[in-house]
């Protein structure tokens, strides 16, 4: 772990967590990153504890001194938080410091953002003290990537081993970008120690010299003249199969082209191989893409989309068959931000019944590929999340009629949560 002080931290509990990183060493031996001390988004009213950049996520650690050392803190994200039993107060009313805490998240993904890279899981630490026995988070809590902990070494760790869920290692290139968009500049090198992914060694090491050995001239070869002769009598020739050739290749792409739509859109990409999930087979019916997510969405889903940003929509359609046969359509959409927090956030919303979701591109005037039209008004719901991504799958019936309870509608549902988009 590589410590950078940028500035003074706002809370005594930082002291701890100075030494708590300071106990990881320098390397990737224990966690490796890079964390930044003292660092102050733009805008933001004070600095942090520290933006720890790791090679699987960016956690966010905001300080909070409490008035006592405590034995148990109940330290919900909505709520009052207590200590011992005792709700923590203050003279204008009840206290929550995750609050503060998610505000600062929210402003160092915005940070990020111009980083260019590509996007890590950002998490929230919340580092109390001056001494906490035991904290108590809600199950809900812990899912959206928040850590409410006094900042020992061990539990330090666990909290950013649980938090780095980030499906493979940072390239040291995209944790450059990432760095310098926090206003720091590392070497390429120092971040590679740190276990950052060496993108560029591997490149280099596979690039080879091919040796071309020299060809013995026949003594009996043509003379320049004569050798120029026969050039020329081939010119013809090769001119006449080259406008063969051109003529065929306009002829195949103009008959290539009348397949396709007639209006100038491009066909979505559909697969005739069905990929087997668990016993029921998915066949691919074309993708769709978009950058406004709320546009293609309604009810609550579209209202949380319209204050949040999403930095993009994938909507792929599929048409599965289970192991009776019967064939549902399943719509799985796909929608990405810079931070995690805002990925659990979208997905607590949508798992509310009644609470909207992304509609099917036929809404749009894009019709379901063949003679058949499904309604996912009454479909079949599942969702997952991955890093900064969250899925949500719609399932309904083909040929009869379809509930959101339907067991094997769910469990179509839920499989294509495995399913890829193709992007």
């Amino acid at each position: 772990m590589r410590t950078l002080r940028l500035g003074d931290t706002a809370s005594s509990v930082g002291n701890d967590l100075r030494a708590a990183l300071a106990s990881w060493g320098r390397g990737d031996g224990v966690a490796g990153g890079v964390a930044l001390i003292g660092y102050r988004p733009p805008d933001h009213p004070e600095p942090l504890e520290a933006v720890i950049l790791l090679p699987r996520a960016v956690l966010v650690v905001v300080g909070v001194d409490l008035p006592d050392p405590a034995m148990r803190l109940e330290a919900p994200l909505s709520g009052v938080w207590k200590t011992d039993g005792w709700p923590l107060t203050r003279q204008d009313g009840p206290v929550n410091p995750a609050v503060d805490a998610l505000g600062a998240t929210s402003a160092v993904s915005d940070a990020l953002e111009s980083a260019r890279a590509e996007p890590l899981p950002t998490g929230t630490v919340v580092a109390v003290g001056p001494y906490v026995g035991q904290v108590a988070q809600p199950s809900a809590d812990l899912v959206r990537g928040v850590r409410i902990l006094h900042p020992e070494p061990k539990s330090l760790l666990t909290a950013a081993r649980e938090l780095s869920t980030h499906t493979r290692v940072c390239p040291a290139t995209d944790a450059r970008r990432m760095l310098t968009a926090l206003g720091v500049e590392l070497d390429h090198a120092d971040l590679v120690a740190e276990g950052f992914g060496d993108v560029v060694a591997p490149a280099v090491a596979a690039a080879s010299t091919t040796f071309i050995p020299k060809i013995a001239l026949e003594a009996n070869r043509p003379e320049p003249a004569q050798a120029r002769q026969r050039s020329l009598r081939w010119l013809p020739i090769a001119a006449v199969l080259l406008v063969a050739v051109l003529l065929i290749t306009g002829i195949a792409v103009a008959i290539s082209s009348a397949d396709e739509d007639p209006g100038g859109g491009q066909a979505p990409h559909s697969s005739g191989s069905a990929v087997p999930v668990e016993g029921i087979g998915y066949t691919a019916r074309g993708t769709a893409e978009a950058t406004d997510c709320a546009a293609h969405a309604f009810g609550d889903v579209q209202a949380w989309l319209q204050a949040n940003r999403c930095a993009r929509l994938i909507r792929a359609r599929f048409e599965a068959a289970d192991r009776d046969g019967r064939q549902a359509a399943v719509l799985v959409s796909v929608l990405r931000f810079a931070g995690s927090t805002s990925g659990a956030e979208l997905r607590a919303v949508a798992d509310r019944p009644g609470a909207g979701g992304v509609r099917d591109q036929a809404a749009e005037g894009v019709p379901w590929p063949g003679d058949r039209q499904p309604a996912f008004t009454s479909a079949a719901y599942a969702s997952g999340r991955e890093g900064n991504s969250v899925k949500l799958v719609q399932a309904v019936w083909l040929d009869q009629a379809s509930t959101p309870e339907d067991p094997a509608l769910r469990e179509i549902a839920t499989r294509a949560l495995r399913l890829g988009t193709g992007t």
